[in-house]
């Protein structure tokens, strides 16, 4: 590779290595693996290493990779956090002792010792203590400025509030995630129809880096301690001795700190945890060896980006190869369909692979998988197994092409997969996969609003088999629900009566309850105004439908594919016998003084609630949008109003007050 070359591949390299760290630190959402990354990375400096004059302060060899979050506090650390050198193999490890030990003969140092811990795969984060207490926690941002997460912080259980010892201290830790709590956590978001985190390190960057603690407070964050950065009124000799005196100060410290006197020990005790990573609760995505002598390393000293007296052993990811047996669908709890790949059962990363999840229709095309082919599986994040890609060249001609079921597996309904999604869908609204779900939104506050029953309650009724579709909460008896609770009577007749006070719902709270997909709230009132009864509705064609405003062709086919379902048909045939209301009860209005218009509500009302003025403004003709634009004629401000308000009055929107409001409404 000539100069010319050299320079050319450099600034692509900078360009790629800047785009997918911002995917990785900033965004929390990455697009290529770990180890593509660090290959690039090698490249990079290699090629920087050849033809330093083309180094620049600017690329990501000589800097850390994240950035400051907008909205977040900024901090100056004292002492930076810094990035470390990654090493592939033992004989760079051993590079890096020699390198070591010849700059401890040139200052008459006899020992070298090593510390070899896990680098464990999370977020890294300062914590900074006054007289003992916690009073500052930072992510390390690009190791010279970080972002103040202290609320975040102090929602992680496993950080002291107080140390055991009244002294200034300022810790480094890595923030991470159980791969128990990580895999609960995208089961539960894949329930939900919620993108999955990619691996458990970025789940636990984005929970740290939520603007709102309250969010961070519900996610498992967890963090082990694995360095000092500044102590007052105490010194120490070697870094083994600072994590034992951090546990006693009530500290969670790294579990994993084996003390090696040779590099060769060094290397056995990587090893030994590249043996056990399995079985560790923790993902990791390497170890790391460090100078134990505290004296030596103020000598060995470091680089703008990396400590010269440690070094990160990265694990190569083991792949393997095995037969892909069949695709089976599952049915989620949403109706979303996902293929399963059977896989001949192989060992990956010490454990063994049965199964694993195929995403979607595109994935499938875009690895272009068959039935019988020879796969290569790999964990990805050391947690989740997943297919890397096929062995086309061991195709025998009598593999399979798989396709997607236009049926629901469990129900038979239609399936469905909508312009722009990559998900396919059952639309079977008596589907027994979805039916928790579908019960869950049916009894909700603004569907049909039937107090005291909740998802528990929910459970144990299909548990015991007392209700097997939306209908049955219709026929449910005073003595089934008492059976329930301990002492259930009262609760019993509450829910009783619930139930039938939900039959005189309007039309609009029936239409909300039936779940029709991109039908919510609003669009369930305008459509309950229109048709009146629910059997107008059911009969409404598509033309029609689209016409209306707020609707269009999507919406309108979603509809009429909804009303054209047997299961539909059957569910609402069930609750008409069983006396719910399927009209409309709003009186007719003949006053649309506010026909055509559109309002905003910003801020706290005193007289209204936001649904109350809502309502008002739509009854008289009128419609409500969560955004202010062009568009805009009113911005309705309570107190307190925000960004929304600031918009208006940059935009040229009209801004009334709630007296005002009143008196349009007289």
């Amino acid at each position: 590779m000539n100069k010319t070359e050299a320079k050319k591949r450099i600034e692509e390299l900078r360009k790629k290595t800047e785009y997918y760290a911002r995917k990785y630190y900033d965004d929390d959402k990455p697009e290529i693996s770990d180890f593509e990354y660090d290959m690039l990375m090698v490249e990079l400096r290699n090629l920087e290493k050849e033809y330093p004059e083309f180094i620049s302060k600017d690329s990501l060899t000589q800097k850390v990779g994240g950035h400051v979050k907008e909205g977040f506090q900024k901090v100056t650390h004292e002492v930076p956090l810094q990035s470390l050198q990654d090493v592939f193999s033992f004989e760079e490890v051993e590079e890096f002792d020699e390198r070591i030990r010849k700059q401890a003969k040139e200052n008459g140092i006899e020992d070298v010792n090593y510390v070899v811990e896990t680098k464990i795969d999370g977020l890294s984060a300062a914590l900074e203590y006054k007289q003992g207490k916690f009073v500052r926690g930072a992510t390390r941002g690009n190791g010279l400025i970080g972002e103040d997460v202290t609320e975040n912080l102090k929602t992680v259980k496993t950080i002291p509030m107080e140390l055991t010892d009244k002294i200034d201290i300022t810790v480094r830790g890595e923030v991470f995630i159980s791969k128990q709590d990580f895999e609960k956590m995208n089961q539960e978001r894949e329930e939900n129809e919620e993108e999955l985190f990619a691996n458990a390190r970025n789940a636990a960057a984005g929970s740290l880096r939520q603007l709102d603690s309250k969010i961070t407070a519900k996610r498992p964050l967890d963090i082990y301690i694995f360095n000092v950065q500044k102590i007052e009124g105490k010194t120490f000799n070697s870094h083994f001795e600072e994590l034992e005196y951090l546990s006693k100060l009530g500290f969670n410290v790294n579990p994993v700190r084996i003390p090696c006197k040779t590099i060769k020990e060094a290397e056995q005790a990587i090893e030994k945890i590249g043996e056990d990573r399995e079985n560790l609760t923790f993902g990791i995505d390497g170890a790391v060896i460090k100078v134990d002598d505290l004296h030596f390393r103020e000598i060995l000293g470091s680089t703008i980006k990396v400590p010269r007296w440690a070094v990160a052993y990265k694990y190569p990811p083991e792949k393997k190869e095995t037969i892909l047996k069949d695709i089976i669908c599952q049915v989620g709890r949403t109706g979303v369909i996902t293929p399963m790949a059977i896989l001949e059962p192989v060992k990956v990363a010490g454990s063994t692979i049965s199964k694993t999840t195929l995403h979607n229709e595109d994935f499938i095309k875009e690895k272009d998988l068959k039935i019988g082919d020879t796969v290569v599986i790999q964990k990805a994040g050391d947690v989740i197994p997943e297919i890397v890609e096929v062995v086309k060249n061991k195709r025998t001609g009598q593999e399979k092409d798989f396709e997607m079921p236009k049926v629901c597996p469990v129900c038979g309904a239609p399936t469905v997969r909508e312009e722009g999604e990559a998900a396919v869908r059952c639309t079977g609204i008596e589907c027994p996969a979805k039916l928790f779900r579908n019960l869950v939104h049916f009894v909700s506050r603004e569907a049909m609003d039937i107090s005291g029953l909740g998802e528990n309650i929910i459970q144990q009724l299909l548990d015991n088999e007392l209700i097997k579709n939306i209908a049955d909460i219709y026929t449910l008896k005073f003595e089934d629900i008492a059976s329930l609770k301990k002492n259930g009577k009262k609760f019993a007749q509450n829910l009783v009566d619930a139930i039938e006070e939900s039959k005189q719902n309007d039309l609009s709270k029936l239409i909300t309850a039936l779940g029709i997909r991109h039908v919510g709230v609003k669009a369930s009132k305008m459509l309950a105004r229109k048709y009146k009864t629910m059997e107008n509705l059911m009969q409404a064609s598509y033309d029609e439908l689209s016409m209306i405003d707020d609707i269009g062709p999507i919406v309108a086919n979603s509809i009429r594919e909804f009303f054209l379902e047997d299961q539909t048909i059957d569910l609402i045939n069930k609750l008409k016998i069983a006396g719910v209301n399927m009209k409309s009860l709003e009186e007719e209005n003949q006053d649309n003084r506010f026909e055509g218009k559109t309002f905003v509500l910003t801020g706290s009302l005193e007289e209204f609630t936001r649904n109350e003025a809502s309502e008002i403004i739509e009854k008289f003709g009128g419609k409500t949008s969560g955004t202010v634009s062009k568009k805009t004629d009113y911005v309705l401000a309570g107190e307190e109003a925000g960004s929304k308000l600031t918009k208006a009055q940059n935009l040229g929107v009209t801004i009334i007050t709630e007296s005002e409001f009143k008196e349009m409404i007289k």
